[in-house]
C-alpha cells in the first residue's frame, strides 16, 4: 500500500498538481510537513520555552504560523493569549486547546537541543526556563493541525476555534481567557478538544479517558507567626518552626482521618522556608501547598481541614490570637477535569475505525495531576469536551522514562506530535462532517 501511494504522489507530481490539490492522504500529508517544517519547529520552541503568563514570544510565532492558513487571529487575548478562527459554512464549533508554557526548571538530559533558556518570571527574578511537560509538543502539533484543517476545508462544515492558552502550569491561563471573553467575543463551542503527551505512556499511541481525567488542585499559602528569641534560649519565645513542623505532620491527618477513605485527596507542603541563622529563633516561616482532589465536597474539607489544623496546632504551642497563621487560597485552581461520555465514547470509536484497535491503549490514572482545561467545559457552560493523551516515550525506555516536571525530561517528538495532529484533525473533522 505504501509502494502504490507513492507512486501515485508522484504521477501526481509529473502531472503538475501539487499535493494539497492532490489531496494526498492525511498520514502522508502529516509526515510532509513533519519533514519541511514542524521538525524545525519543534526545536525552536524547545530551544525558546517561556514561564506562565511570559509567553510573549512564543504566541507571538505561534500566531504569525496560523495567520499562514487563512485564520482570523486575535493576540493578547487574557494575557498572552490567542484565538484563531477559520470559518467554512454552517455547522458546529469545535474549540482545540493547546497550553505553550514553559517551567522555572534547568534541564539536565542528554538532548542536543536541551533548553539553556533563562527569563524573568513574574515575580521578579531570573530562571531557567525548561519545556518540562511537553508543551511545546502541543503547540508544534497545534500549527500543524490548522493547516491541516485549512487545507481540507472540503471535508468538513462549520467553525473551527483553535487557542494557545497561556499559564496552565499556573493553573491560571484558561481562567483568564474565559474572563477576557473567550465564549462571549468569539464563537462559542459546542465542543472542546485538548491532548497532553504523556512521559511513560507508548510513544504515538492514543488514550480516550472516560469521567475524571485530571483532579482539581488548588494553591494554599500560610505564613506561621512565632516570638523570635535565642536559639540557647527556646523557652523565651516561640519557635515558629516547630509550629510549621507540626502542622506540616498534622496536615497528613486530614486526608488519614478527615475525608472519606475511598475518596482521593492529597495534601503536599511543596515549599518550607523559616529563620536564617543557628542560633536565632525567627518570628516568620512560609508554606506552600497543593491540594488535590476529584469532587468538590472532598476539595471543601481539605481546604477547610488546612484552616482548621494551622490554626489549632498554632494554638497548642501557645501562639498568640493574633498571631495565628495566615492561611491564603490563591487563584492558582482548577476544578476536576471530566470528559463528557458521550463524546469520549463517540471519539474513541472514530479513533478505533482510523487507526486501528492496536494504536489506542488504556491505563488508569497514576497520579493526580491537573488540568485547567476543566474551566472551557464546566457543565454551566454547555460545552462538552474531551482531554486526550498521547504517549511520548519509546517502549524499550517506558521503564526509566523521567517524571514531568523532572530536569531530566524528554519526549520522543516525532511520533507524538504526528500522532497529535492526526487525532486532533480526525476528532475534529468528526465533530464537523461536511
Amino acid at each position: 500500500m505504501t509502494q502504490r501511494i507513492s507512486c501515485l504522489f508522484a504521477a501526481v507530481l509529473l502531472l503538475g498538481i501539487s499535493p494539497s490539490q492532490a489531496q494526498i492522504s492525511l498520514r502522508d500529508a502529516i509526515d510532509r510537513d513533519y519533514d519541511e517544517q514542524l521538525a524545525d519547529l519543534f526545536l525552536h520552541f524547545h530551544t525558546h520555552p517561556e514561564l506562565s503568563n511570559r509567553e510573549f514570544k512564543t504566541a507571538e510565532r505561534l500566531a504569525a504560523e496560523v495567520r499562514k492558513y487563512g485564520f482570523e487571529v486575535t493576540e493578547g487575548v487574557g494575557g498572552t493569549g490567542i484565538v484563531a478562527v477559520l470559518n467554512n459554512g454552517d455547522g458546529p464549533t469545535v474549540m482545540l486547546r493547546a497550553d505553550m508554557d514553559g517551567l522555572p526548571v534547568e534541564e539536565d538530559n542528554d538532548l542536543a537541543y536541551a533548553s539553556t533558556a533563562r527569563q524573568v518570571d513574574i515575580d521578579g527574578i531570573e530562571k531557567p526556563v525548561m519545556h518540562a511537560c511537553g508543551h511545546d509538543v502541543h503547540i508544534t502539533a497545534f500549527v500543524g493541525t490548522a493547516k491541516l484543517m485549512s487545507e481540507r476545508k472540503d471535508q468538513w462544515s462549520g467553525t473551527l476555534v483553535m487557542i494557545g492558552q497561556p499559564a496552565e502550569e499556573r493553573i491560571v491561563g484558561a481562567r483568564q481567557m474565559l474572563e477576557d471573553g473567550l465564549y462571549e467575543r468569539f464563537p462559542k463551542p459546542d465542543f472542546a478538544l485538548a491532548f497532553h503527551v504523556e512521559a511513560g505512556k507508548p510513544a504515538g499511541k492514543i488514550q480516550v479517558g472516560r469521567g475524571i481525567v485530571g483532579s482539581s488542585s488548588d494553591s494554599v499559602d500560610i505564613v506561621v507567626h512565632g516570638i523570635g528569641a535565642h536559639g540557647a534560649s527556646p523557652h523565651s519565645g516561640i519557635d515558629p518552626v516547630l509550629v510549621a513542623s507540626q502542622i506540616v505532620v498534622t496536615l497528613q491527618s486530614v486526608v488519614s482521618r478527615s475525608i472519606d477513605p475511598l475518596q482521593p485527596g492529597v495534601i503536599t507542603v511543596g515549599s518550607i522556608h523559616g529563620g536564617n541563622k543557628h542560633n536565632i529563633i525567627g518570628n516568620r516561616v512560609e508554606m506552600q501547598l497543593t491540594v488535590r482532589s476529584d469532587n468538590a465536597e472532598v476539595r471543601e474539607e481539605l481546604l477547610d481541614g488546612i484552616d482548621r489544623v494551622a490554626a489549632g496546632v498554632a494554638r497548642s504551642f501557645g501562639v498568640p490570637d493574633d498571631l495565628l497563621p495566615e492561611v491564603t487560597r490563591l487563584p492558582e485552581s482548577t476544578p476536576p477535569t471530566i470528559n463528557d461520555d458521550e463524546l469520549a465514547a463517540q471519539l474513541e470509536a472514530v479513533f478505533t475505525d482510523h487507526f486501528g484497535a492496536d494504536m489506542l491503549f488504556s491505563e488508569p490514572r497514576d497520579g493526580m495531576g491537573a488540568e485547567d482545561f476543566a474551566y472551557f467545559v464546566q457543565p454551566e457552560t454547555g460545552v462538552k469536551g474531551a482531554y486526550l493523551v498521547v504517549g511520548g516515550t519509546p517502549e524499550d525506555e517506558m521503564e526509566s522514562a523521567p517524571s514531568h516536571h523532572s530536569p531530566f525530561f524528554k519526549i520522543e517528538p516525532e511520533p507524538s506530535i504526528k500522532s497529535g495532529i492526526e487525532m486532533m484533525v480526525v476528532g475534529a473533522m468528526a465533530l464537523m462532517p461536511d
